[in-house]
């Protein structure tokens, strides 16, 4: 098989997935539980996104501003800070860092 088909047959899978999703009874959705599981696996999914994209090259890990952005970002975090500010502190410390020369 080709790229394309692959690409067409992932793209089926994930479509037909979310129609899975439309006979989930109503009750179960209702419950907290199941809610706060959903919402636990979504802050761990993005965690881990976030974690990746900061230290992975490739098959060797990476320290960079990219670094110094997520812990001022996670800095702003602890503080409370709303969400533009956290994106704007990390963002001016990938800017100061890079400035410096740590790239």
């Amino acid at each position: 098989m080709n790229l394309w088909m692959w690409l067409l047959l992932s793209c089926l899978f994930a479509y037909a997935w979310k129609l899975v999703g439309y006979l989930v009874p109503a009750t179960l959705l209702k419950n907290p539980r199941t809610s706060r599981i959903a919402g636990t696996m979504t802050i761990g999914l993005l965690a881990s996104l976030t974690i990746v994209n900061a230290v992975a090259a490739g098959q060797s890990l990476l320290l960079d501003a990219r670094i110094g952005a997520l812990a001022a970002a996670a800095v702003a975090l602890l503080f409370r800070a709303p969400f533009l500010v956290v994106v704007i502190a990390g963002a001016g410390a990938a800017a100061l860092l890079r400035l410096a020369g740590w790239s």
